[in-house]
């Protein structure tokens, strides 16, 4: 059992930065890979990034590729999103995502993944 708690999100303009947090409690942080998601209203929560159990890989949505940066630290059991020259389009609630994994696995899709933290919302004004 993981239990996340994200932090981080709040009002930004447009080109601003902003970054998240996750921050995991029950389990070995390590042995899970990690995942962030969003989902603005109205539409279905969609894939940002994720990072492997082992750090070696990442994986990126197209729309945020080259802005955004997804890190964890095993030591201190928390995952990073490191959100620059933020769009209006970013707006949506970020979620975090666990999944117990073998080493090097990056899920992309929600259903791949066990745990789940509240969210914490982004608003990026234009």
């Amino acid at each position: 059992q993981v239990l996340l708690v994200e932090s981080g999100g709040g009002l930004v303009q447009a080109g601003g930065s902003l970054r998240l947090s996750c921050a995991a409690s029950g389990s070995t942080f390590n042995s899970y890979a990690m995942g962030w998601f969003r989902q603005a209203p109205g539409t279905e929560r969609e894939f940002v990034a994720a990072i492997s159990r082992s750090i070696i890989r990442t994986d990126y949505a197209d729309s945020v590729k080259g802005r955004f940066t997804i890190s964890r630290d095993n030591a201190k059991n928390t995952m990073y999103l490191q959100m620059n020259s933020l769009r209006p389009e970013d707006t949506a609630d970020y979620y975090c995502a666990a999944v117990a994994s073998l080493r090097h696995w990056v899920p992309r899709v929600p259903d791949e993944y066990e745990y789940w933290g509240q969210g914490t919302q982004v608003t990026v004004s234009s």
